[in-house]
């Protein structure tokens, strides 16, 4: 059966945020390295650890986890939109979690350096912010589908974070007839309700729809739920269980073409 609509993911889906992380990371950690003399690489992965540490110890981290919020995306996002309680303790919460993640990293190292920590946690949101990658496919596969099939982007994520990742890419956004963000609509990609309210607001069923996304435990688990086709973007040949199967697996978005009639 022909369908109607294509829901997409947008974080590793659409936008290369794997890649603006890590670069943004890499260009902060250099320059510690150039003050400090500590490897890289190993900095990068002592925050990262650090960040989700903390980020696990604060008592908004089942939200952040329903909600789709990683501990990465809180090293940048400011949290200023979002109508829950648990957004603006997230608010407050930011400019400490970014200073202590860095500082922490750094001392588990060897350095105690609570400024540097501080400078760091501001570089690091100012790195991010300059690297809006995309995949060179993605506006190749939205020209293709525009105006043949309803288009619909359903991310999880905090509001005002995920409509700024939208801005570095402003071609982006006129492909989609709606778009879904997990922090306006209260739940998180897999829960079953926000798949229904995409459905709603296309005015589909859930056969008449594919959902395109990177991540089994969001995007597959939750189009699974209620029935509707699963495409998992799988760009780097990870091995699956078969704990949760999608419909189709592919490496590259224009493999998806095939799969629409």
């Amino acid at each position: 059966m022909a369908k109607k609509a294509v829901l997409f993911d947008l974080d590793d889906t659409l936008l290369w945020d794997d890649r603006s992380v890590k670069e943004a990371f890499e260009a902060t950690c250099q320059a510690a390295a150039a003050k400090t003399g500590l490897d890289v690489h190993a900095l990068e992965e002592s925050v990262r650890h650090e960040a989700r540490e903390l980020y696990q110890s604060y008592e908004t981290f089942a939200f952040t986890k329903m909600i789709g919020i990683n501990p990465f995306e809180g090293l940048w996002a400011d949290f200023k939109e979002g109508e829950q309680e648990e957004f603006r303790k997230l608010q407050q919460l930011a400019p400490s979690y970014r200073k202590e993640a860095w500082t922490r990293g750094l001392k588990a190292l060897g350095i105690d350096n609570e400024q540097l920590g501080a400078e760091l946690a501001e570089q690091f949101p100012a790195e991010r912010r300059k690297r809006p990658y995309i995949y060179e496919e993605t506006f190749r596969i939205l020209d293709k589908l525009k105006g043949t099939y309803k288009l619909l982007l359903l991310t999880n994520g905090s509001p005002d974070l995920q409509r700024e990742k939208l801005a570095g890419v402003p071609q982006l956004v006129p492909y989609f007839d709606h778009i879904i963000i997990s922090g306006e609509f209260g739940q998180g990609k897999p829960a079953a309700p926000i798949f229904l309210h995409a459905l709603e607001r296309l005015g589909i069923d859930p056969e008449d729809g594919i959902m395109v996304g990177d991540k089994l435990t969001t995007d597959i688990l939750g189009a699974n739920t209620i029935g509707m086709t699963s495409v998992w973007v799988n760009r780097h040949g990870m091995t699956r269980t078969d704990e949760i199967i999608p419909s189709h697996e592919i490496s590259h978005l224009e493999e998806l073409l095939p799969l629409l009639v």
